[in-house]
């Protein structure tokens, strides 16, 4: 199985936990969090519409109908392929064992993470350390 998933959203799925934007953004999400874990699951990254994306009722022609959250999303996805170091593809495991490597404080993620909404319900953020 091969997933495109925004830089970002690899932080979004580590903390998911059922919240979205509407039932079929959910359900969307549900299942690539699960594709996710699978062994035989490859993701490929990219800073612009992804397959999590394909159900989000704000997308209008493979964008954020908002520009200016359009414009910032593709900033926080730059920020995760940047420390990322590669835009390769790579088995699903091993990225995310890497991404908790990289992304291991709340300061790490704060310039991705710091204005969601869903800050208060991610598990992701929550058990990051204060710590530098």
């Amino acid at each position: 199985m091969k997933l495109i998933l925004r830089g970002h959203h690899l932080l979004c799925l580590k903390g998911f936990q059922g919240y979205g934007y509407n039932e079929d953004f959910v359900k969307n999400m549900t299942v690539i969090n699960d594709l996710r874990k699978q062994t035989d699951t490859i993701i490929e990254i990219t800073d612009s519409s992804d397959d999590i994306c394909a159900s989000c009722p704000n997308l209008k022609n493979s964008e954020c109908e908002n520009k200016t959250q359009n414009e910032r999303i593709i900033m926080m996805d730059r920020q995760v392929l940047k420390r990322l170091g590669s835009t390769e593809e790579y088995n699903s495991i091993e990225l995310f064992k890497k991404i908790d490597e990289i992304f291991d404080t709340r300061e790490s993620v704060s310039k991705i993470c710091g204005n969601c909404k869903w800050i208060e319900q991610c598990l992701f953020y929550q058990k990051l350390s204060n710590n530098r």
